[in-house]
């Protein structure tokens, strides 16, 4: 068989990746030498790898900035209303190769670097992933856990410094610094309550480019960083308190220096609240000195009633939820509103995301630490609370119960302030991230506030950006695609549904076979490397990764693969589908069980891949330190993925759309997306297996007892008594029983009542794909019905029914473009 293409020849081949000019190239090795001794102060000679990866990353940044700048300008000229996305997570992944791609670079840049004499591949992988997600929050620098497993069974938490080496894709902006005020107390006169007495943090903003795909548009992704001022705990320096002055400053600039801790601990609620509270009171800030520029020339002071027309802010789950009391404190305490008009203008402007129904990750603040940590908000935060009890108590005259369970403040074993609660009373939008999710919030988590406005609540599905999650990360299948149904799709994803016309075409299922072996033969290399085991390449490659978390269900893999083992190893000569089973995902610092699931899935993948009997039939690997980065590897190398949650549970999942783009074909639940996409491709195209939400629901009122399913399945018996035996973990034989305790006692997840369903479902995937020609078909008809779930219908959807914008495709003029042309397209957006 021929060696597969590298993908640097593959991106070679797609033209959507940019043009190779001579121009182009030359003058990116120009800025490309230019960088190297000016801005790194290097030559060939001491320079590394990592600085070479430097002076690229600079050199596309310059072909960014003259857009970035022209982006702002236009939005000045023209003050088009401004979405704002209020996050505390951005898990972007890496960005050079992102931004070659969008700004049509990527070919030129690929040739320039190879004349030069180095490797586009290695430079690429210099780069860190952004540790702003799956954990991370805010800016952070510091210690983000992730999770690696040695092959001595051994978790280990390491510190993910991403910004050791210093972000070429940033840019700081201390002239735009902040204060962001805590603690204090609240004066009352008759003009109005006062904040006073506060300790202040300053909110330095660091921007980030974040460029659209071929049209000119770069918008901003501004991240902030917390600073101590310069007058901070003087006097107890000027006292010879040097020490504590010091450690003073430390704990202020904490607040995003590091992942607040395990939630066990009052400190890490503290570290937490501040670092929610800091990132919406820098951002409002930042908002509103934008729409009062907007608003310069006017006469007279400012007036706030257009600002629903020009800001639209979207709450990205209930972590930025501070941000309504605290525009409510802008505009009573310091613009002067009254407090109806303020509550108002307050409700039009935000929007809000619910991520989970789970009711451990529901946001409940200890009424006792806000009147410590942010007192004038808690004020504020009872007052909308009494508005909106009033008014249920006028619907409801009497019902004591509805008003106990729609208030903010819940009473039950503490006061505490429900943040899902306000996130719903202060928005005008609210939504869930697949139809199934938004459809149990409505009916079921918050039925009452849906009853009550039943227009508020919406569904918006989630969706992935098609320019990373394939022209990026397989372009092998990219260019195959291209070549097929033209260009567009990239743009278009929806266009895909014309690779139904292919399903039966011989060539084009050779070619899709073709792309996906190659795809495995570069990641079983990668792994090889990384994990010293020799890869199967004739086995399927069954992966599960997403965070490990007990709803997620990685246990009810962990089971099946021992039953595999047991198979094998009963009965050695019998006929056997070989897999790879890939599993990642990080762990919460605090999340006990979610450590122990790891622990026994290596201890598990230790047993197998040392076992002769068994061969190249199973391997088990656990992914060290899953992210963007590795995602990128892994899911174009798929066969099967794992969605497996217990229905009802996930919210919508990415990682299931992902798979199905690349050609991946899902076993899984009826749960979050998975259900969309059934309906896109129809369940005969994934396989499905067991209860539904209704089972679920029926089985939480009759009570769900774990033993008649472990008693009256004999496989499910021998894999958990091999468990709680120490079969895995012979030199600490207890080392599990936390798990198989919560497996039989307390497990809400249900992995017992699904197993059996499951194991018959993976004996037909192992059936399948013992026909290669309809396994490809059926990813054929997977990647096809994949265009509903671009992110660019997402934020369509968002914009046209919650931001009340409207979407154009419009291009921004570049930098070099007449101005003649700039006021054309002023005037149509204008017009539009």
């Amino acid at each position: 068989m021929a060696a597969p293409l590298t993908d640097l020849e593959k991106r070679k081949q797609i033209s959507i990746r940019g043009i190779v000019g001579v121009e182009n190239v030359a003058e990116l090795k120009k800025g490309f030498n230019r960088h190297l001794h000016f801005t790194l102060v290097k030559d060939r000679n001491v320079a590394t790898p990592r600085d070479y990866y430097f002076a690229l990353a600079h050199t596309v940044r310059d072909h960014l900035v003259g857009r970035w700048i022209r982006t702002q300008q236009f939005y000045y000229e023209t003050d088009p209303k401004r979405v704002y996305y209020l996050s505390l997570e951005f898990y972007m992944g890496r960005t050079l190769q992102n931004t070659m791609i969008n700004l049509g670079l990527q070919n030129a840049c690929d040739e320039a670097i190879y004349q030069l004499g180095l490797d586009m591949e290695d430079l690429e992988e210099m780069e860190e992933d952004a540790g702003l997600g799956n954990g991370g929050l805010g800016r952070l620098a510091g210690t983000v856990p992730r999770s690696m497993c040695l092959s001595v069974c051994q978790c280990v938490e390491e510190a993910d410094d991403w910004l050791r080496h210093g972000n070429p894709w940033e840019k700081a902006r201390p002239e735009y610094m902040l204060p962001v005020h805590f603690y204090g107390r609240v004066e009352e006169s008759k003009e109005g309550a006062r904040w006073v007495d506060t300790q202040v943090v300053l909110a330095m903003p660091y921007d980030t480019p974040i460029p659209g795909y071929m049209n000119n548009t770069v918008n901003t992704m501004r991240l902030w960083s917390a600073r101590a001022p310069n007058d901070f705990n003087l006097k107890d320096f000027n006292v010879g308190d040097y020490i504590q002055a010091v450690l003073d400053r430390n704990l202020a600039e904490n607040i995003s220096r590091v992942l607040y801790p395990n939630d066990n601990f009052f400190e890490g609620k503290a570290l937490r609240l501040k670092q929610e509270y800091f990132v919406v009171a820098a951002t409002l800030q930042d908002i509103i000195r934008r729409f009062k520029i907007s608003k310069k020339g006017s006469t007279g002071p400012v007036s706030f009633d257009s600002f629903p027309e020009k800001v639209a802010i979207q709450l990205n789950d209930t972590h930025p939820a501070m941000a309504i009391p605290e525009l409510m404190r802008v505009f009573v305490d310091v613009e002067k509103l009254d407090w109806d008009t303020a509550w108002a203008i307050t409700k039009r402007t935000f929007a809000y995301t619910n991520h989970t129904v789970l009711p451990e990750a529901l946001e409940r603040w200890p009424v006792g630490l806000l009147e410590t940590l942010l007192p004038r908000h808690l004020q504020i935060i009872y007052r909308i609370n009494q508005g909106h009890l009033d008014g249920i108590r006028a619907l409801f005259p009497g019902d004591l119960e509805r008003i106990r369970r729609m208030s903010l403040i819940e009473e039950d074993g503490g006061k505490r302030v429900n943040m899902a609660h306000l996130c719903i009373v202060g928005s005008h939008a609210v939504n869930g991230v697949a139809e199934i999710h938004s459809n149990i919030i409505k009916n079921d988590v918050f039925r009452e506030f849906s009853e009550l406005e039943p227009d508020k609540f919406q569904n918006k599905t989630n969706g992935i950006t098609p320019r990373r999650w394939l022209l990026l990360c397989n372009p092998g299948l990219a260019e195959l695609i291209a070549e097929a149904i033209g260009e567009e799709y990239v743009k278009d994803l929806s266009q895909l549904q014309k690779l139904n016309e292919l399903v039966n075409d011989d060539a084009f299922i050779r070619d899709v076979s073709n792309v996906k072996q190659d795809n495995k033969v570069k990641f079983s290399q990668y792994l090889e490397k990384e994990y010293k085991v020799n890869i199967n390449l004739s086995s399927m490659f069954d992966v599960h990764v997403k965070r490990i978390h007990e709803y997620k269900r990685q246990l009810l893999n962990c089971l099946h693969i021992i039953t595999m083992y047991n198979r094998i190893k009963k009965n050695p000569k019998a006929p056997f589908v070989p897999r790879t089973v890939i599993i990642g995902g990080k762990a919460a610092p605090g999340y006990h069980m979610a450590k122990k699931i790891i622990k026994l899935i290596t201890a598990v993948g230790h047993v197998v891949n040392k076992d002769p009997v068994v061969g190249s039939k199973l391997k088990v690997i656990y992914l060290e330190n899953y992210r963007v980065s590795l995602a990128e590897k892994v899911i174009p190398a798929t066969d099967l993925s794992e969605q497996i949650s217990t229905a009802g549970t996930e919210a919508s999942g990415t990682g299931n759309m992902k798979f199905m783009l690349n050609g991946a074909l899902t076993i899984g639940t009826m749960d979050g997306a998975n259900v969309e996409m059934a309906e896109e491709v129809g369940e005969e195209n994934m396989f499905i297996f067991g209860m539904r939400v209704e089972d679920v629901a029926e089985m939480d009122v009759q009570g769900y007892d774990a033993v008649p399913y472990y008693n009256s399945i004999p496989e499910l018996k021998q894999a958990v008594d091999q468990i709680q035996g120490g079969f895995f973990s012979p030199k600490q034989p207890e080392l599990f029983k936390d798990v198989t305790n919560m497996l039989f006692n307390h497990d809400r997840f249900k992995v017992f009542a699904d197993y059996e369903g499951y194991i018959k479902c993976q004996e037909k995937v192992s059936q399948l794909y013992q026909n290669p020609k309809e396994w490809t078909q059926m990813a054929i008809k997977n990647i096809a019905a994949s265009g509903k779930f671009s992110s660019d219908r997402t934020i369509t959807d968002y914009a046209t029914e919650v931001w009340g914008v409207e979407p154009t495709d419009l291009k921004i003029p570049p930098p070099n473009e007449p101005r003649k042309a700039l006021e054309e397209t002023a005037r149509v957006l204008t017009e539009k």
